[in-house]
């Protein structure tokens, strides 16, 4: 208002200034004046609302979670906001890659774009890492130029990074290392050789493949917790046991792998293994227990024995199953002779995996016999594998290798499968009363998922109570897990349990007090020639004598011979038993009811059948 009497004043002349004003210019009217004060009006009211509209801007600005900066051309700060003294902790925002000029640090004379062009900077994206009283933080800063009035500037915002940086860093450490010792795994120790392979120094490095001999017994006898304190253990040992050049890593269970590099000799390379292998065989202090162990270690070369990871790998995985299939915890350096064997392994892997996938395996039947009435009281069902050419290969072929591939669950379902499907075929062959016995290795024994759809498959069947579980006295050894969780699965659904090849493993007599199995099989080792072996004859009755208290029948396993035959009916109180004497395997397809009018006493002296038993006895074929 002030402004609007001021020219209502000014409108107004003195009297003794009329005369002249008037001659000099003409008075506002009324309305012209009106006209002014609502400008002026308008004016005052649209800087108000520009200054509200500018403090509510500067409010958002300072509330918005990103730190926001506006910079000069020469480096000055023009305008921060609160987040910025917040995330900077009361410092500059920087300008991340630029010279204080503004130029790009790498610029050089563009010839047409120009002075303007080159110093204009370039946009960046960097992290910033804060020191703060509540730990570091990690910011994400995005800079791009701008030009707005014909002013340049930049512009700057950060962004709090610090716990998707966190979660990145986690991410990868488990996507590169090896979460229980530390160790880079797999997929990094992979780059780690690629990268030596595609750098610009072709030198020469070996790799190491490492497998702990007998780890899985380790695990079983002494708990997996210590089994995986061992582990690590081990890692720390070879860890300070190479150069600062060399890596190692987890590659799987109980294998490492260890990239030596550079080799300068091979004498030293082997000094190097064998000095690791004496270190490995040192005992581990764990909870009180001294274990001992060994190492198997098979190594391989670049160039000498592959120009890729992949070659290098199996070259030395391929030395060091060479040693385990020998003597173990010793070592190994790739040979041409183990590269044709490796080839061989392949094409076997290659086959037993297309056998799986297309279902060629069977089941062959060989029976247990009451040796005093040759009457069939059960049979062993003993899987087969069907070439491509229709052959039949015993277990002893491809057992072992179904086994280290993993693949010997889907050939135990298969099998198990197969036996249900032909219960009319068998009771046919064998009547209804025989038992039926499936092997299960002792690793599965202990795999309680596997065990779990095992029981489920053999419950839903319907014929449970026909079954006996065979397993070998190794699964014996982790008793507390094997009495705890897979035998009340068996006895729930009515099957019972076999101890198989009982003598050749890790058990003694005592055993036999703490399991509670209802056969034992006595391994061949003992059957064979026993009429003649005095020593075999004496653990035969040490078995017998603790057996027949707990309840457990007693199969002899292996009988080939009359002699052997008769030297159990005459001398001991085993009742049954099985082998080539009584019958060898019998096919499926090979099982008809006229096998049922086979049967004879081999051991009657007339050899003449038995009456009411001519429909589930067997002689030896």
């Amino acid at each position: 208002m002030d402004d609007l009497n001021r020219i209502d004043d000014a409108s107004a002349p003195a009297s003794g200034q009329q005369g002249e004003a008037a001659s000099a210019q003409p008075a506002a009217c009324p309305t012209e004046i009106a006209a002014l004060r609502r400008q002026l009006e308008a004016s005052r009211q649209s800087e108000q609302e520009a200054r509200r509209a500018l403090s509510l801007l500067t409010a958002i600005l300072d509330e918005l979670p990103v730190a926001l900066a506006v910079h000069s051309d020469t480096g000055s700060t023009l305008f921060a906001n609160d987040r910025a003294a917040e995330f900077y902790n009361g410092a500059a925002v920087p300008i991340g890659g630029m010279a204080p000029t503004g130029r790009r640090p790498d610029a050089a004379e563009n010839d047409g774009g120009g002075a303007a062009e080159a110093s204009r900077p370039a946009a960046t994206v960097a992290e910033d890492h804060i020191a703060g009283p509540d730990g570091a933080r990690t910011l994400l800063r995005s800079c791009q130029p701008a030009r707005i009035n014909d002013r340049a500037l930049l512009l700057s915002a950060s962004i709090d990074f610090t716990a998707r940086k966190q979660v990145e860093t986690e991410l990868s450490k488990r996507a590169y290392f090896d979460d229980l010792t530390g160790l880079p795994n797999r997929a990094l120790i992979q780059d780690q050789v690629e990268l030596l392979l595609t750098g610009g120094e072709r030198s020469r490095f070996a790799l190491a493949f490492i497998d702990i001999d007998n780890f899985k017994h380790i695990n079983d006898y002494y708990t997996h917790a210590i089994g995986d304190t061992l582990l690590v253990k081990v890692a720390q040992r070879i860890a300070a046991h190479i150069r600062p050049s060399d890596s190692i890593g987890r590659i799987s269970g109980d294998e490492f792998l260890l990239v030596l590099n550079p080799l300068d000799r091979d004498d030293d390379l082997a000094d190097f293994v064998e000095s690791l292998l004496q270190e490995l065989k040192e005992p581990f202090l764990i909870e009180g227990f001294e274990i001992l162990t060994s190492a198997s270690i098979g190594v391989s070369v670049h160039p000498d024995h592959g120009l890729n990871y992949e070659m290098l790998r199996r070259a030395a995985d391929t030395a060091m199953y060479r040693i385990k299939a020998g003597a173990k915890g010793g070592a190994a350096l790739f040979d041409s002779d183990m590269g044709r064997d490796m080839t061989v392994r392949m094409a076997q892997e290659q086959r037993l995996r297309l056998a799986v996938r297309d279902g060629r395996f069977c089941c062959a039947f060989q029976p247990k016999v009451d040796i005093r009435t040759q009457d069939v009281v059960g049979v062993e069902a003993l899987i087969r594998l069907r070439d491509e050419a229709g052959d039949i290969q015993a277990p002893g072929e491809f057992i072992g290798l179904a086994a280290e591939l993993g693949l010997i669950d889907d050939m135990t379902h298969l099998a198990l499968g197969q036996i249900v499907n032909a219960m009319d075929v068998l009771d046919e062959a064998f009547g209804s009363q025989a038992t039926i016995s499936i092997n299960v290795t002792a690793h599965q024994a202990g795999d309680l998922k596997f065990m779990r759809g095992f029981c489920d498959e053999l419950g839903a069947s319907g014929f449970a109570g026909r079954f006996i579980v065979e397993v070998t006295e190794d699964a014996f050894v982790a008793k507390s897990r094997f009495q705890a969780h897979v035998l009340p699965m068996l006895r729930e659904i009515g099957a019972r349990v076999s101890i198989d090849d009982f003598g050749t493993g890790y058990s003694s007599l005592a055993v036999l007090a703490d399991i509670t199995a209802d056969e034992i099989k006595i391994d061949r080792s003992f059957i064979t020639d026993i009429h003649k072996r005095s020593r075999s004859q004496s653990i035969l009755k040490a078995i017998e004598a603790l057996s027949e208290p707990l309840g457990m029948t007693m199969i002899a396993e292996g009988v080939e011979t009359f002699e052997e035959a008769a030297y159990l009916q005459a001398a001991t109180r085993i009742r049954y038993a099985q082998g080539f004497y009584f019958s060898k395997p019998i096919l499926m397809e090979h099982l008809t009811p006229a096998r049922r009018d086979l049967g004879s006493s081999r051991l009657s002296a007339s050899s003449r059948e038995r009456p009411g038993s001519r429909d589930r006895s067997l002689t030896r074929r």
